[in-house]
């Protein structure tokens, strides 16, 4: 089956026929094609070889891993923080993020046990979740509703797993098929691997995970090409009866240099299958400084990430408002972030934020509990809240946010980092003392006197252990 899809960058236009990879640089992945995975050469030319990627916002800063095996490599990760709500809502939850769910206590948001397989060419991979990211990120997709068995429980506790096969062409073609990373937003799904632990707007309400098919040519050591079919964007399920459609460009021209654009298009509302999606994520990434002295900054890098994205059709219209076909329904965002380490990589210090807007609100990340407009876990013909967050065609958001953090990096296998976050809307949107659950945690009766205590603003210290072997 042929499929060309057009990928909108003004400098960066690609057309990619193939799908994805056992070890190319997804957030998350083993990739032996560069100095994260010392593994054998076991197919006949690898990608980016000889490049340090490990300074990488969403990458893995590792130059090897410990467990490496001839067939097998082993990978365990832990994911634990607390975090402080200068609000302090009365219920203890967070709204708004993919990493934190409990305000003021400690929780372990991730603990992963998987690894890589690979034996002559054939390959793949599974990593296991637990914490409360299996509970955070399928309570967004709708898809799991649709049809029979419980589609969030089958998956809940897996972030990936694929397989697939890699064949010697140019250097490297793979093709996979599973549940596997996104790469828009930039971010990796894992905060061991990114500079700032609340990811900014651009990346939080971008796709975490794919459920398709994907593949991966290097036409150079410099250049990747990919390609998915999938059911849709961050859906374990399909929406629609029409597959999501996409692919990633990523060039390298040196190692200190990464851009890439990441582009979708797909039918992702419930029941709506004449509303088509188009997104197109890009990111420029930037090594300036690099010092082999034992003391003082020995890098500098910086990540810029814009994203540009429209609903049409089944009520709505892209860009402008139209008395015929609705109100505008898009998705803009940028986010900038600058790093510096010290004392040989052990230390570093990370300061950046972003601004998002998103009439229409249809990837904003919903409010939870009694604020939510998701189906109750226990009835998914009704709304969870009794006073759901709307998101209708015309409803507005905008959103910024800024943070800054200090890391503590003694080995490549363990991170200290303590974070101060600001984020701010324009309509009431994040947890206030009240907090956003009735005393029941989900209010059953829309007559209930429960309100939701939404603010537009929030402040908070995040203080995260992550460990990574």
């Amino acid at each position: 089956m042929n499929l060309v899809h057009k990928y909108s960058l003004a400098s960066l236009l690609v057309c990619a026929f193939l799908m994805q990879n056992a070890f190319a640089q997804a957030p998350g992945e083993t990739d032996p094609s560069t100095p994260t995975s010392k593994a054998k050469k076991t197919y006949s030319q690898l990608p980016f070889e000889g490049m340090d990627m490990t300074w990488q916002n969403g990458s893995d800063r590792r130059d090897s891993s410990v467990l490496q095996g001839k067939y097998f490599t082993p990978a365990i990760q832990v994911d634990a923080n607390y975090t402080y709500s200068f609000a302090n809502p009365n219920d203890h939850t967070v709204v708004g993020s993919t990493a934190l769910a409990r305000n003021n206590e400690m929780e372990v948001s991730a603990a992963n046990i998987g690894g890589d397989f690979y034996y002559n060419g054939a390959r793949g991979r599974i990593m296991t979740q637990f914490g409360t990211r299996s509970t955070i990120i399928p309570r967004n997709d709708l898809s799991i509703y649709r049809g029979q068995y419980s589609l969030d429980n089958a998956y809940r506790y897996i972030s990936e797993a694929y397989c697939g096969y890699h064949f010697n062409v140019l250097h490297g073609l793979n093709v996979d098929g599973g549940m596997f990373m996104s790469y828009i937003g930039l971010n990796s799904y894992y905060q061991q691997e990114n500079w700032e632990y609340q990811a900014s707007f651009t990346s939080d309400n971008t796709p975490w995970f794919f459920n398709g098919l994907r593949a991966q040519l290097f036409p150079s050591n410099h250049v990747k090409v990919e390609a998915w079919i999938i059911n849709g964007w961050q859906s374990y399920g399909m929406f629609n009866d029409m597959p999501g459609l996409g692919g990633n460009f990523t060039w390298c021209p040196k190692e200190s240099i990464k851009l890439l654009t990441n582009d979708y298009y797909g039918s992702d509302a419930a029941g709506i299958p004449g509303r088509k999606r188009f997104h197109s994520d890009n990111s420029f990434l930037m090594r300036y400084y690099k010092s082999n002295a034992k003391k003082g900054i020995s890098q500098a890098a910086f990540s810029l990430t814009a994203d540009l994205g429209f609903e049409k059709g089944g009520g709505v219209n892209a860009f402008n408002d139209d008395a015929t076909k609705g109100p505008k329904q898009y998705f803009g965002s940028v986010m900038f972030y600058n790093r510096l380490w010290f004392a040989q990589n052990k230390l570093a210090w990370c300061i950046g934020g972003g601004w998002m807007t998103n009439p229409g609100r249809y990837l904003v990340l919903a409010p939870t509990g009694d604020a939510s407009p998701m189906p109750n876990p226990n009835n998914p013909t009704t709304t969870a809240g009794s006073h759901p967050f709307t998101a209708n065609p015309g409803d507005k958001f905008t959103g910024w946010d800024c943070s800054t953090n200090i890391s503590w990096m003694p080995n490549k296998n363990f991170e200290f980092r303590l974070e101060y976050v600001h984020r701010e809307a324009d309509v009431p949107y994040f947890a206030g003392k009240g907090g956003v659950t009735s005393p029941t945690g989900y209010t059953t009766g829309l007559a209930s006197s429960f309100m939701p205590d939404l603010v537009k603003t929030e402040d908070r210290v995040i203080m995260a252990l992550l460990f990574r072997l």
